[in-house]
């Protein structure tokens, strides 16, 4: 093997590149700032909570998420640790956002659960854990906020089985609970390890280690939390389920780890297990077979695009997540959909807001490229001339709508402008009724917080004001018939007809008993839930 393709191979070996999931307010966020801790980009972490200082996580940069301190779109982070090149896809927790998360996802090899000690397996994480499950991706769970009042690790372990349907291992244990949460055992280690708090998190964490039967831990715990621990692990060795990497691999089998994020307990006993188990990037399904990502040719899909990163440059970028080859700046490459050449001059990655140019990229990398307007998501790109196309993204049916149209008609044009943007960036998705003007669009979303940003972006980026009036439809239908005739198609009363963005005719609904009335008033007629 050549010097070079050493090299090539070495760098793809070292990659992994994880999402990290959770319910509103499990931490994720916080998480994400402390293993940027350890991996030494950031000096000292503040919370996200941290309004008085004016400290904010460092993955959320756009403005309505330090207002509110929640994750409204999913960020891309880069580090290194140990002679790992670690990606981090830090998704919104919002059940709103959730269909950002679902893209993202797509472009991960892992995934990371956070779950609050407290509260156990919420509805969103559900939702986020059947993604998973559904492409058979590694699923490590952290338990966090193990420093406050929470359930029972016992009960959390049942509820992981019985609520997701996936058996977990305790990679390691916590040493009493509540405010005398003292550190974890480390199951594979199988030794102590207690955990100095007094920076409050906001430096790397001292630790304490030695074997569970070590006399000195009897009187660094007490009797009895030493006594109750060595009978905890012996339960869990005993009745517990086996450690079986094969499983963990193919998403049957889920790591967990208890720790609390704030104040680093755990934190990197997590990282250097979870670096310890996973794998290196995998071959990905693509029309033309699996693709090996140590392939001499270039290739990536794209999953998000995100205008206006950067307020002052009012840019747009496209994210692509490299499959296969070795990526350099300013290659050609095959835009496979356009059947195009494309010059990537300008590649950049993120921590958070701050970006860097890169040379080289390999496959796990995330990369932001440069969008004139010409990417979508889901857009193949690679460097020779196959008709190679990855699997596609989902889009998912808006649940709620609204009328939406701007205050100032002399706006008009900044206002179409911002809507298309938003709309390629899969926020938002556009309807308009047949044989009227784009004065006046229906806007569809997952979730209804999602108006809520539209009408901040539209105003801070584009400087548009617009009128919107909450509509009652909540189910939407794409017509499938052959020679489709909005004249003589007969619509229940409560139904709206509109055309999407590719002018496909579309049902809007306030109920399930319109929907199953349109069907038996027009012959022929097949009403699909995603676009054909």
């Amino acid at each position: 093997m050549s010097e070079k393709n050493f090299n090539f191979v070495d760098e793809v070996r070292r990659r992994r590149t994880f999402a990290i999931i959770s319910h509103p307010d499990a931490g994720k966020t916080t998480l994400t700032e402390k293993l940027l801790l350890y991996g030494g980009v950031i000096r000292s972490a503040g919370s996200v909570k941290s309004r008085r200082s004016n400290k904010h996580a460092v993955s959320d940069w756009m403005e309505i998420e330090k207002k509110r301190g929640i994750s409204v779109t999913s960020s891309v982070l880069q580090f290194e640790y140990d002679d790992f090149c670690i990606n981090i896809l830090d998704t919104p927790g919002h059940q709103d956002f959730s269909e950002d998360t679902y893209r993202t996802l797509m472009a991960a090899d892992n995934a990371v659960m956070v779950i609050d000690c407290a509260k156990g397996v919420e509805e969103q994480t559900k939702k986020l854990f059947q993604v998973c499950k559904m492409r058979g991706i590694p699923i490590f769970t952290f338990i966090n906020k193990m420093d406050r009042a929470g359930k029972d690790p016992f009960e959390l372990m049942e509820d992981i089985e019985k609520v997701l349907g996936i058996r977990s291992y305790p990679m390691n244990w916590p040493i009493g609970t509540d405010n005398n949460f003292k550190g974890v055992y480390n199951r594979q280690k199988k030794q102590i390890e207690l955990f100095n708090g007094g920076n409050h998190g906001q430096s790397i964490a001292e630790t304490i280690t030695g074997d569970i039967d070590d006399a000195k831990f009897s009187s660094l715990l007490g009797e009895e939390i030493h006594e109750k621990l060595q009978n905890e692990i012996e339960l869990l060795d005993i009745a517990g389920d086996e450690f079986n990497l094969e499983q963990i691999l193919n998403g049957q089998l889920t790591p967990m780890f208890f720790g609390s994020a704030l104040t680093n307990f755990g934190v990197e006993p997590f990282l250097q297990s979870f670096l310890d188990i996973t794998t290196p990037p995998k071959p990905r399904a693509s029309n033309l077979g699996d693709i090996d990502p140590q392939s001499d040719n270039f290739s990536g899909f794209i999953f998000k695009i995100q205008a206006n990163m950067d307020p002052a440059h009012r840019d747009r970028i496209a994210f692509l997540r490299i499959c296969s080859g070795k990526f350099e700046k300013g290659m050609t490459v095959n835009h496979v959909q356009r059947n195009k050449k494309v010059r990537l001059a300008q590649p950049q990655q993120f921590l958070a807001q701050d970006r860097i140019i890169v040379d080289t990229a390999y496959p796990g990398d995330i990369i932001g490229i440069h969008d004139p307007g010409i990417f979508k998501i889901g857009d193949t790109l690679c460097e020779d001339q196959s008709k190679l196309q990855y699997e596609g993204i989902p889009k998912f049916a808006p649940e709620h709508f609204a009328k939406i149209s701007t205050k100032n008609s002399l706006k008009r044009k900044q206002f179409l402008k911002g809507i298309t943007q938003l709309s390629e960036e899969g926020t938002i998705q556009v309807y308009k009724r047949p044989n009227i003007g784009m004065e006046e669009l229906i806007i569809g979303v997952v979730g209804v917080l999602q108006f809520e940003v539209l009408e901040y972006r539209l105003k801070n980026e584009y400087g548009v004001d617009v009128i919107s009036e909450r509509l009652p439809f909540r189910y939407i239908r794409w017509i499938k018939m052959d020679n489709f005739d909005a004249s003589t198609f007969s619509l229940p009363m409560d139904t709206l007809l509109v055309e999407d963005e590719d002018k496909k005719p579309v049902l809007l609904f306030q109920n399930e008993w319109s929907i199953r009335h349109a069907i038996e008033r027009n012959k022929n007629v097949v009403l699909k839930e995603v676009s054909l």
